[in-house]
């Protein structure tokens, strides 16, 4: 049966027989475990990308670099 065919048949159905349809299908989804992605492993490569060998600006470093983004932008 096609989705578009079970829709309507759906549709057909009196409110409790659509309700006790819904409370089957929650319970089949709840018997089945959903596969999670590995993420660690993407997210050691995302720290990996991050890695530098300089060491992190510090906050009057950062504001200098702001401000110069700034003037960049909007004066030029």
């Amino acid at each position: 049966m096609l989705s578009q065919e079970l829709k309507a048949q759906i549709f057909k159905l009196p409110p409790s027989d659509r309700l006790a349809l819904i409370s089957a299908i929650v319970e089949s989804l709840q018997d089945t475990t959903v596969a999670r992605p590995n993420r660690s492993s993407a997210i050691r490569r995302m720290r990996g990308l991050l890695k530098t060998e300089q060491p992190a600006p510090t906050d009057e470093e950062v504001a200098v670099m702001l401000e110069e983004r700034r003037v960049e932008q909007y004066l030029q």
